[in-house]
């Protein structure tokens, strides 16, 4: 069996620290809460081969690479597991802190250094509390869909591309859930992945909030038992079909629509493989049939464990001083811009000085040439997760989770073990729109990570 803990910590940072970061919003500071913001851990060891790791599930927008690695210190000093055994995986909410670099909002911003200081603590609490509630489990997967999504990337009469609802475009509505049961076949733990940016809460939404996956995962819980995590597919293109808004009511609404999918799944969920075996014909108005559906023996409990990096080519942007020259200035622009008091003025500097921060982000990124990325791939049973910290589109998880494993199953991520932004496919840099404008990578990079990713599936499968 596999040794399963799960445990929440509370992670939600003060009313007042620097909300959100939208190119479109006027306030800058957090002026109440939705719903708590949580950490939750889930501790998995196998009792077979004594393989362990953990999968932390944050309700935070990104995690840079710097304070992935902080929190990843944090818990290899005071628990003896190997840095690439643990995922640290982000929900992508919209209206949580900014904790990005270069955060060009000064509202909140002290809240925002103390917060970052305080977060690798609570996280390593939630892990420690996982670590102790461990106990034996079987795991179980099940797929269905859900329709709160779509293709964001839509063009308008001349062709350009904006961020919207593409009703023509490629969408991703599997919703994948995996759940661990105790020997009684009590709820322990439930992992649910689905492709949506969590972005129905917009600029004019001043509250902090996790937005559907939040509202998900309490639908869960409540008709499941047990805790749930959110792990956020590939879902650099794909939307919310109501998206944008200041009502948190429609994210509640949303996560509600996605939770009842994924909790009737759960409930659906055995994690045996069963055979029917006709026990009886009982004389009857009518014979009746009895049956008994036989389990063929105890789920896997094998832990295997493969990590990779590669090397892609980047795109090329400023020299870095520059960039950093040019996003000085347009800060220096948007503090006058706030001080006219010019509501008009401050979005369209606010929107300049987002995308001067992304080129300094991008230039930094990018210096050698080159960017590494980091491909982690668990299985887990007869379940395969795999995870890169980029935003991938869902044209390349549709693709990867395609791959045939005689009964393997897969469940394909990003927003995992740091930030790198977009990673869109070869066909999105002809088109243009935002995520080509905001990636480091360069066109055809999506192509070799999807070819490498069913590489690293099939590897860990044969191992």
């Amino acid at each position: 069996m596999i040794l399963t803990g799960v445990a929440r910590v509370d992670i939600t940072p003060p009313i007042g620290i620097s909300h959100a970061g939208w190119g479109a919003a006027l306030h800058e500071k957090a002026e109440g809460i939705d719903m708590p913001l949580y950490s939750t851990s889930l501790y998995l060891k196998s009792e077979s081969t004594e393989e362990e790791i953990i999968i932390i599930d944050l309700d935070l927008c990104i995690l840079t690479n710097d304070l992935d690695n902080q929190i990843r210190n944090k818990i290899t000093s005071f628990f003896p597991i190997k840095n690439e055994n643990i995922r640290i995986s982000v929900s992508h909410t919209h209206a949580g802190p900014a904790l990005g670099d270069g955060v060009w909002l000064e509202g909140g911003k002290e809240y925002a250094e103390s917060y970052k200081i305080l977060l690798p603590e609570l996280i390593l609490r939630s892990v420690n509390d996982s670590v102790k509630n461990a106990i034996p489990a079987r795991i179980g997967f099940k797929k269905g869909d859900c329709d709160i999504n779509i293709n964001r990337r839509p063009a308008d009469d001349k062709g350009n591309f904006f961020t919207g609802r593409n009703w023509e475009g490629v969408v991703d509505r599997e919703v994948t859930v995996i759940g661990f049961d105790d020997i009684d076949g009590k709820p322990i733990a439930t992992i649910v992945d689905y492709a949506c940016h969590p972005t129905i809460l917009g600029p004019e939404n001043k509250l902090i909030s996790p937005d559907y996956p939040g509202h998900m995962r309490f639908s869960v819980e409540k008709n499941v038992g047990g805790l749930c995590l959110f792990l956020q597919g590939a879902a650099g293109n794909q939307g919310p079909v109501h998206t944008f808004l200041g009502d948190v009511e429609i994210a509640r609404k949303a996560g509600k629509i996605l939770g009842l999918e994924a909790s009737k799944l759960r409930i659906q969920l055995d994690p045996f493989k069963r055979e029917e075996k006709l026990i009886d014909i009982v004389p009857s108005g009518a014979d009746l049939g009895m049956y008994e559906d036989v389990s063929l023996g105890e789920p896997s409990d094998v832990i295997n464990i493969r990590n990779k990096k590669i090397h892609l080519d980047s795109l090329e942007f400023p020299d870095l001083i520059k960039a950093e020259e040019l996003y000085k200035k347009s800060l220096d622009k948007l503090y006058n811009a706030r001080e006219s008091g010019d509501e008009s003025l401050v979005k369209s500097i606010v929107s300049e000085t987002k995308r001067a921060s992304f080129i300094k982000n991008l230039s930094k990124i990018s210096q050698s040439g080159k960017v590494e990325l980091w491909i982690q791939t668990f299985r887990i049973g007869d379940v395969i997760l795999q995870s890169i910290p980029v935003e991938p589109f869902a044209e390349t998880g549709i693709q990867i989770k395609s791959t045939n494993l005689n009964g393997i199953q897969i469940l394909f991520s990003g927003y995992s073990n740091g930030s790198f932004g977009y990673l869109p496919i070869i066909d999105a840099y002809e088109e243009g729109g935002y995520e080509p404008n905001n990636t480091p990578f360069a066109a055809g990079s999506a192509e070799i990570v999807e070819r490498i990713c069913v590489e690293e599936i099939k590897n860990i499968t044969d191992s």
